[in-house]
């Protein structure tokens, strides 16, 4: 009987090495840390990063004042034209535009929870529909100056959307009230 199991063990071990030479190699290892550059780690200060000048940090945010309110909110606000090619950029990406507003605060606060990573004003009201098909930044612009028209004193952000990922890809304000 244990000659049997020999040979058919044997059988089975002659029928699986062709399958087993299509197999990729096993993993063998890291590299050798001879392989990789060697960093020199210095304290000298003036190797910091620098924007060209003598300047070696630039303040890019105001810190009392102002507040955050999307990505591109450091910036000065956005003339027409300048959202056209925002607008247009997200839609070569072919992603979806949508506008969304709020009338009241238009950033991110605390108000009924003290706990970390919690927020109120995370979720702004959507403006109609998603512009499903839309293939001209003129469609949007359209949409948004309907908005301001509707509510002037509101928060105005346009995001663009990836529904094959169904992700938001990009978010930035559109309008502003007066005076912020």
């Amino acid at each position: 009987m244990a000659s049997s199991m020999l040979t058919s063990t044997a059988a089975v071990a002659a029928r699986a090495s062709p399958a087993q030479s299509s197999m990729v190699a096993p993993f063998t290892g890291l590299k050798s840390a001879a392989a990789f550059p060697v960093t020199k780690k210095s304290n000298d200060i003036t190797s910091f990063a620098s924007n060209g000048g003598r300047v070696q940090c630039m303040k890019v945010w105001p810190t009392v004042g102002l507040k955050k309110y999307e990505t591109l909110s450091y910036l000065p606000p956005l003339t027409e034209a300048q959202l056209a090619k925002e607008i247009d950029y997200l839609i070569i990406n072919k992603w979806i535009p949508c506008i969304e507003f709020e009338l009241e605060h238009g950033f991110v606060y605390r108000e009924h929870h003290s706990s970390p990573g919690y927020y109120d004003g995370r979720y702004w009201t959507m403006w109609k529909l998603p512009m499903f098909g839309c293939t001209d930044s003129s469609q949007v612009l359209a949409e948004l100056n309907e908005i301001k028209k509707a509510h002037p004193n509101a928060f105005v952000r346009i995001i663009g959307f990836d529904n094959v990922r169904q992700v938001q890809c990009i978010s930035f304000i559109a309008s502003k009230p007066e005076g912020l």
